[in-house]
C-alpha cells in the first residue's frame, strides 16, 4: 500500500544530527525488490553509456579521461587505458526509471525539509561505480566549490547518498568529516595541478572527525553541500555502487542540462515511482 509522502519526513532528532553534524544516515529505506529494479535500471544505464561513449568528446584532466555525452559526463578508472566507467553524471539523463527516482517519496518528503520549499527541482545526480579492485578512491572535498559558480543558492543543494551495494571500509565507502560544513566553502588544495583546487586544503578540517558510512543495501544519507567527504578504494572482490541524488529549490535549472525538470512532490499520494520503485 501506497504511503503519503509526509510519512517519510525526517523526524526533529534527524534534523538536528543534519543541523550538527551535515549528515544523517536511514537504514534500509529500499527493500530488496525495489533495489532488484533500481540495479537493473542501473545495469541499462551504464550498458547506455558505453555505447554513446564511441561518439563522444573525449579530453584528460591531469591525465585522467572523460567523455562528454551531450550533457553527461563519464568519468573513466584512472589505470591507463582504463574502458571501466568511474562515474556517470547525470546519470538520470540515461533512463526513465533513474529520472523518475527524483519523485520518490522517501526522497522528496526529506529534501523539502532541507532545502526548505515544498517546490523541488532537480540539479544534479552521480552514479559512482567503484568497480571491484580497480575502483579508484575520492579524495577529500565539498560539492559546493564545483558548483558555487554555477549558483545563487550553493547553500540550497542537499545530497542523497543512494547505497546500491553494502559498503564499508574493505570497499571504499563514503566517508565524512563530520561538522565541517559550518565552515562553509573551503579553499582547495594549491598543489599546481587542474583539479587540485576542488580537493579541500587539508589544513583546514580535522581529520580526528572522520565518520565512515558503513551502510546497508537500500539505506540512504542525507550530506550537506558543504560537508567535506571522500572515499577509499574498492579493495573487494565486488563493486561498491552508489547514486547521489542532489535537489534544489523548484524553478531553477539543472547544472548540465540546463532545463529545468521540477520533481513531482504528489508523486507518494498512489503514483508508481519507476518500474517497481513505487511505495509499499
Amino acid at each position: 500500500m501506497t504511503q503519503p509522502a509526509t510519512n517519510y519526513a525526517l523526524s526533529r532528532q534527524e534534523l538536528a544530527q543534519y543541523a550538527a553534524d551535515g549528515f544523517c544516515v536511514r537504514a534500509d529505506i529500499f527493500p530488496p525488490e525495489q533495489m532488484k529494479a533500481l540495479l537493473a535500471a542501473i545495469a541499462a544505464a551504464t550498458q547506455r553509456a558505453h555505447a554513446l561513449a564511441e561518439a563522444g568528446a573525449t579530453y584528460e584532466l591531469d591525465g585522467k579521461r572523460f567523455v562528454d555525452v551531450g550533457c553527461v559526463t563519464l568519468q573513466y578508472e584512472h589505470q591507463t587505458g582504463s574502458d571501466e566507467l568511474r562515474v556517470i553524471e547525470p546519470v538520470n539523463e540515461l533512463n526513465a526509471v533513474l529520472d523518475e527516482l527524483f519523485d520518490n517519496p522517501r526522497l522528496v518528503a526529506p529534501m523539502q525539509q532541507l532545502v526548505g520549499t515544498s517546490a523541488l527541482a532537480v540539479w544534479t545526480a552521480k552514479l559512482n561505480l567503484k568497480p571491484a579492485r580497480t575502483g579508484s578512491g575520492f579524495g577529500w572535498h565539498q560539492d559546493s566549490p564545483y558548483w558555487v559558480h554555477a549558483t545563487r543558492h550553493v547553500d540550497r543543494l542537499p545530497n542523497v547518498y543512494i547505497a546500491l551495494d553494502d559498503a564499508n571500509e574493505q570497499n571504499g565507502c563514503l566517508c565524512v568529516i563530520r561538522a565541517s560544513h559550518k565552515q562553509g566553502c573551503l579553499p582547495g588544495t594549491a598543489d599546481g595541478t587542474q583539479l587540485g583546487g576542488f580537493f579541500t586544503d587539508p589544513a583546514r578540517f580535522d581529520l580526528s572527525n572522520r565518520v565512515a558510512l558503513t551502510l546497508t543495501a537500500g539505506s540512504i544519507a542525507f550530506f550537506d553541500p558543504h560537508l567535506v567527504h571522500g572515499s577509499g578504494q574498492n579493495l573487494s572482490g565486488e563493486p561498491r555502487r552508489a547514486l547521489i541524488y542532489t535537489y534544489q529549490p523548484g524553478g531553477y535549472a539543472a547544472l548540465k542540462s540546463g532545463e529545468i525538470r521540477e520533481v513531482d512532490v504528489g508523486a507518494g499520494a498512489g503514483v508508481g515511482v519507476g518500474a517497481g520503485l513505487s511505495g509499499l
